[in-house]
């Protein structure tokens, strides 16, 4: 479970790091701005990993959270880099992260925010 509580904590943390970089940054910034592409991409690779290690059982008793298109997409980044739809990419960063923050925050116990 300590290890569990340790990937769900990357995963928060790398979920407001996308949210900081992208902060005050529209659409066409970010489809121009290959650093923040880049910086991104990383973070939701990041996201897709930790996602990967969290246990099966622990992913069997939060079945909310969608752990197989998390883990999809970490891979489609890694194994497809050069296919990317960045609209895709922009999407979920508006709209999937804040929703898996809320999953996510109510999971970590106090003790592992800190």
């Amino acid at each position: 479970m300590r290890k569990d509580n340790a990937r769900l904590l990357d995963i928060l943390l790398a979920c407001n790091d996308v949210q900081e970089f992208v902060a005050g940054a529209s659409r066409e910034e970010f489809m121009s701005d290959g650093k923040l592409q880049s910086a991104l991409c990383m973070k939701l690779e990041i996201i897709g990993e930790a996602a990967r290690t969290v246990s099966d059982e622990y992913k069997t008793t939060h079945p909310e959270i969608p752990w197989h298109d998390i883990i999809g997409l970490r891979h489609r980044i890694v194994h497809e880099y050069f296919r990317l739809d960045l609209g895709i990419i922009w999407d979920i960063v508006q709209k999937d992260i804040p929703a898996l923050i809320a999953m996510m925050e109510p999971l970590i116990p106090p003790e592992e925010k800190a």
